[in-house]
This record gives C-alpha cells, structure tokens and sequence, in this order.
C-alpha cells in the first residue's frame, strides 16, 4: 500500500480523551535506607513527557499528520506543563479545565537502569464540564479526516457516545481504544482496538482461534462496528470485519519496553484511515509501528520514513 508524505501531510485527526503528564525522576542508587529495607535514591535528573491521549496525539503528529487534542484538565502546575509541553510539539490543543480536578500525574522512580516504584496521581471529572466538551468536539469536527478516542477510564470520555453520535453525522471514521469492560458505549464507531487482556475483560476467555473468531464477531455486531482490531503482542494483530478476518504476524525484533506500543497501533490506524487507507490497508503499517516502538525506552513514537523504510 503506497500512501505518500503528501496525503500524510494533509490530513487531520482530532484525538479526544484522557491526557496524562509522564514524569521520569532518574537517580543513583548507593545505599538501603537505615529507615526501612528500601533504596534510597539520589534523584540526578528529571524528565517530562505526554501521556496518554497526549502521547497518541504526539504519534499522529510524527507520523506527519496534523493532530488536534480535545481534553479536560485540571488547573494545577501540571496540566500547565502538560498543555505548553503539547503546544510545543505543534499539536493543536483545545484543553478544559476544571478546578476540582487533579490532573493525571504518573511519576516514575528510575535507579539503575529499572523502574523502583511509579506514583499516581489523579481524580475524576465533573460531568457538566465534559458537557461543555461535547459542544466544541463538534465545532471542531469539520476541519478532521478521522477522530481517535483514546480512552484511559480516567473519566473523560463519560459522554463518549454522544460525540460518536455527532461524528457519524458528519461521517467521520472513528477509532477507539477501549477501557473497562462495559463496551456499549462505543456502539457504532468504525473500530476498536481492544489489546488480550481489555478483550478478555469483555468477551471472556478463548481456548481456541475459533471460538476467539465467534466472540470477536459477535461483539462487533452487537455494537455495529466496522471492525474489531485485535492488538496481540508477540501474536501480532487480528481484523475482524464483515468479510471475515485479517491476521498480521509480529515484526520480530528484540522487545525493549512496551510502553505507548497501543498508542502507537491506533495513531497509525487513525492517521493512514485519515489519509484515505482502508482498515485493512492500514492495519499491516500499525503493525509494523507497533513493533518499531517497543524497541526504544518509554512513550515513543515513529516517523513517516521509518514506517515505510
């Protein structure tokens, strides 16, 4: 499938959903603290970067796409370093706030070379203000190829199909990485893109391809979806559509970090259906970026030569 830079360059997707600020505090570790039997870490350097539906806006952005995010914030120190750390990347933001809000901080302890402890910090919003987020999400609409809902369960999403409702009036192809186990709420979106363990959640166990095969399908008509995209780790991935399946084997290669690998799967999706692609064009270069990503450290991201090196 040949999709050139140019028709990369021109299309828009407008990701919605639950942004978090990525905090790395690096240190070295000399010595067990006399306090409790734990390392005591002398912290040598700190780092901060997008995460969440920020980290998926980044990746359409790398990719050469133009990226908007639509998002609800606190009014805290961190969703003012989250918000100016997105700007800078170029990413159109369109940030809510709400006072009673804490915005999601993921702050990870790092001595020799591996994570000791991660903190989280975090709340949920209020409804009325992801009211107010339905109106601009749909004054924003026009101007995008494709929407991504990048859902974290951190509350954002709570009006979820009223926006994919007023996406489909305007017949936008909309993508969904799902969270939870109640999947009813992204009825009639194009796809999601549910990994093992969020699949299992909703559909139970599988032994067998087969039985993976009837669930899968009679999920994706229960909600009139498109497709069901099955991201499977070192399996690859699997379409499950109205013509039947589309299986993609793993870019074997050696595995560094997973993190932000889902984000990356999704924003290629949604970025190559912006540009024109088909789901099933499209789903083999998600692949393929998914597996260029967990070879580098943290949330990382994949660029328009590199996908199609």
């Amino acid at each position: 499938m040949n999709i050139s830079k140019e028709q990369i360059a021109r299309s828009s997707v407008l990701v919605v959903g639950d942004v978090m600020l990525d905090r790395y505090w690096y240190g070295s570790v000399d010595r067990i603290s006399p306090e409790a039997p734990v390392p005591v870490v002398r912290i040598t350097r700190e780092e901060e970067r997008n995460g969440g539906a920020a980290n998926v806006a980044y990746n359409v952005l790398t990719l050469g796409a133009q990226a908007s995010l639509l998002t609800v914030v606190g009014d805290d120190e961190a969703s003012h370093k989250l918000e100016a750390l997105v700007a800078k990347t170029g990413i159109r933001t369109h940030f809510g706030r709400d006072a009673d809000l804490k915005t999601t901080v993921k702050l990870r302890v790092i001595g020799r070379q591996q994570q000791l402890i991660r903190l989280d910090f975090e709340n949920t919003p209020k409804n009325e203000l992801l009211a107010s987020q339905t109106t601009v999400f749909e004054s924003l609409l026009p101007a995008h190829d494709a929407v991504l809902f990048s859902d974290y369960g951190k509350g954002g999403l709570a009006h979820v199909s009223d926006m994919i409702a007023k996406a489909r009036a305007q017949s936008k192809p909309i993508l969904i990485d799902p969270k939870g186990s109640d999947y009813s709420r992204y009825q009639h979106a194009t796809a999601i893109t549910p990994n093992r363990a969020e699949m299992q959640q909703v559909i139970g166990p599988w032994s067998t391809e087969e039985e993976l095969r009837a669930k899968a399908h009679q999920l994706r008509q229960q909600l009139h979806l498109e497709a069901v995209v099955l991201t499977r780790s070192e399996e690859g991935m699997t379409l499950f559509d109205a013509h039947g399946e589309l299986h993609v084997s793993a870019q074997a290669r050696e595995v560094f970090d997973v993190t932000g690998a889902g984000d990356t799967v999704i924003a290629t999706l949604a970025t190559l259906v912006a540009a024109g692609a088909s789901l099933r064009e499209a789903m083999p270069l998600a692949n393929r970026a998914g597996g260029i990503v967990v070879g580098k450290f943290g949330t990382a991201t994949v660029s328009y030569e590199e996908l199609f090196a």
